[in-house]
């Protein structure tokens, strides 16, 4: 964004509002006078080296006061007609309330109605000129004076629009903070540059074709005045064209180099970038379409987020980026199981707040922990959890790091939660993965007799002293590391099942809890 719109965000709708009808004042009469005083020249050196006055004097007296006096009063009237322009806009824009319909396309169409101010004098001036010519001077005089007028109008009107248009988006952007456009309204980038085609070349080459006809006709300028019109008209090319160029430009740059921007704050992972739409053409749409995306974009990863939170960010991104149907298949697998010992006995001793709390905590600490080793998890049961680790993305040593992440909990939990107590088991082997429910309604979840095992194993980690067992399964197919941390021990039969488990524990120095 430009300077001035930087500005305009932190002006109030009243200080906004005086600055734009300051800066539309001083356009008006910088664009004028300067307008005037070139086709003053223009027109001084085709009336006396082709039009040739009976009296050159009386004529210059004469078209100069005339000028000069309706120029004054022109300014005056035309900021007085510009500044009751923005009347309509004031009392929403003070009150910072949104405007109604009518008050909205009012303050689209206030760039036209400055062009319509502009084109209104310049006519007014040729008209006007070319009448007292004619009574006066002489039919040619006024001929030139009026053909002059009438292009040097178009030429003021058309950079007075542009430049109109630009200190006006402040406004604009008030305007459509609420409800965007939902269609095109007023000139597009296509009609601003044809708008600066006309003013950089159109003009210029219709002044020097009209010199051409006008030598051709034999009552050409002389050789002085040929060069010096043409001099002319090649000076003020330039300048007015690079003008025009340059605030046509700078009104489809800007709006780009906005949303370029909010573009990079959202890669950036700033999904509240938005960029203000102060347009009402298709530049406006543009804007209004960007801020759509960026909506939809961050309710997208706002739902990432919530569905990652219950079903875990692994799942999420595993349903986001494949078709999500119904069934499984068989993966390799850690389970982690950890369960609360005499949740009940505390929720009487204790607050319902206080006990929310330690809840909070305890499951914190325990899905901080499963997924800093790799794993995930799956559902929390009441006052247990059940984690997975290998599923949904497959993992190398998915039984290490279940391992591993059942000994950091026990560590982190006595260290941290002392007035907890709870159980931890940990199996692995080969489960059913995927999605089990109906088309309607279906979670992600693993099924096999490791889940089973681990909710077994940690029924009986509650009442040892440790508080930590795992299957013989887990450990001989955990990695050498995290193998030579525990040691296999009896076997027992654990409930529902056929045959005996082999319980493993951990290594006699890994026994003690956390400093």
């Amino acid at each position: 964004m430009g300077r001035h719109a930087v500005e305009a965000e932190d002006m109030t709708g009243a200080a906004l509002l005086r600055d734009v009808r300051r800066r539309l004042v001083r356009v008006s009469i910088v664009a004028n006078v300067w307008g005037g005083t070139d086709l003053a020249m223009l027109t001084a050196l085709l009336t006396f080296g082709a039009a040739k006055p009976p009296d050159p004097v009386f004529c210059a007296l004469l078209n100069t006061g005339v000028g000069v006096a309706y120029l004054v009063v022109t300014l005056m009237i035309g900021s007085r007609w510009g500044r009751r322009l923005l009347d309509p806009v004031e009392p929403w824009m003070v009150a910072g309330r949104a405007p109604t319909a009518e008050e909205r396309r009012h303050a689209l169409r206030l760039p036209m109605w400055q062009t319509v101010i502009y084109g209104t004098f310049w006519l007014g001036g040729a008209v006007l000129l070319g009448l007292v010519n004619l009574i006066f001077v002489t039919p040619g005089v006024a001929a030139v004076i009026f053909a002059t007028m009438s292009v040097g109008g178009v030429t003021t009107t058309a950079v007075g629009y542009l430049k109109g248009e630009r200190i006006l988006r402040p406004v604009i952007a008030c305007a459509l903070a609420e409800q965007p456009p939902e269609r095109s309204v007023g000139p597009g980038v296509g009609a601003r540059v044809v708008t600066v085609w006309v003013v950089a070349t159109g003009v210029p080459l219709l002044g020097i074709a009209a010199i051409a006809v006008t030598s051709l006709a034999g009552k050409g300028l002389n050789q002085d005045a040929l060069l010096a019109s043409i001099l002319f008209l090649a000076g003020v090319t330039i300048g007015v064209g690079l003008l025009a160029t340059k605030i046509s430009a700078r009104s489809v740059a800007e709006p780009l180099a906005g949303m370029r921007a909010a573009l990079g704050r959202i890669e950036r992972g700033d999904f509240d970038a938005r960029v203000p739409v102060d347009d009402g053409s298709e530049i406006g749409l543009l804007e209004a379409g960007f801020n759509r995306m960026a909506t939809g974009l961050q309710e997208r990863e706002q739902l990432h987020d919530l569905f990652g939170r219950h079903v875990g960010r692994e799942v999420a991104a595993e349903a986001l980026g494949s078709d999500v149907k119904l069934g499984g298949e068989v993966r390799d697998v850690a389970v982690l199981f950890i369960d609360l010992v005499g949740s009940t006995a505390l929720a009487s001793r204790l607050p319902p707040e206080r006990v929310v709390a330690l809840l909070n905590d305890f499951f914190g600490i325990v899905v901080g922990v499963v997924e800093a080793h790799g794993g995930g998890v799956n559902k929390f049961e009441g006052d247990a959890a059940l984690c997975v680790f290998g599923a949904p993305v497959a993992r190398a040593d998915c039984a290490g790091e279940a391992l591993a992440a059942a000994r950091e909990l026990r560590a982190r939990l006595m260290d941290e939660l002392p007035l907890l107590d709870w159980g931890i088991a940990v199996s692995a082997g080969p489960c059913v993965a995927g999605n089990i429910g109906a088309e309607a309604r279906f979670e992600y979840t693993v099924i096999g007799d490791p889940v089973n095992e681990a909710a077994r194993l940690c029924e009986l980690a509650k009442g040892r002293a440790e508080r930590l067992v795992a299957s013989d399964a887990a450990v001989e197919r955990a990695g050498s590391t995290e193998h030579g941390r525990w040691e296999l021990g009896e076997s027992t039969l654990l409930r529902g099942r056929d045959a005996p488990t082999r319980l493993a524990t951990l290594a006699v120095d890994e026994r003690a809890p956390a400093a």
